[in-house]
């Protein structure tokens, strides 16, 4: 067997250093959290991609009791974007959530399994896309099709 060691590269901002695009995507975001329907997990999650030409679009995760039915909000936001213009490629993808208590998560959050390989797609309309993962105080900006940041994992896993 054969051991590889995996180093992805991560940038962390404070919200003091997002450009005035990068804080209205993480805006856009944060209100998405709003219109997410999660009455199972009770975890809000919002999505916001930037397009070439500057438009935001955004989407929230949508459970249904038939899991897996539901969408997440990484998903949502690029059909929607997608679907509304599909010849603009994603400039940036922005998401954030708020905890069973709607309180905002604390640590930046990844996108589960599915959504990764979804953004990895050639034709998940991320073809040079940057993407930015958020919590309240910092976005993670990474690309999404280059390895995207481990998964969600608790405090005490390594």
């Amino acid at each position: 067997m054969k051991e590889t060691i995996i180093h992805i590269p991560v940038t962390v901002k404070e919200e003091a250093e997002l450009t005035p695009t990068e804080l209205q995507l993480l805006d856009e975001a944060r209100r998405a959290t709003y219109r997410s329907y999660a009455p199972y997990s009770h975890f809000s999650v919002g999505a916001a991609v930037e397009l070439a030409d500057g438009t935001i679009v955004a989407g929230s995760n949508q459970e249904n009791a038939a899991y897996p039915s539901g969408l997440c909000a990484e998903r949502t936001a690029v059909f929607y974007a997608g679907s509304r213009h599909p010849d603009t490629p994603i400039r940036r993808l922005c998401i954030t959530a708020r905890d069973a208590d709607g309180q905002p998560l604390q640590r930046p959050i990844a996108p589960c399994g599915a959504c990764r390989q979804f953004l990895t797609a050639p034709k998940a309309f991320c073809a040079s896309a940057a993407s930015g993962i958020s919590s309240p105080s910092a976005s993670t900006p990474t690309s999404c099709c280059r390895p995207l940041p481990p998964p969600n994992r608790s405090e005490s896993s390594s």
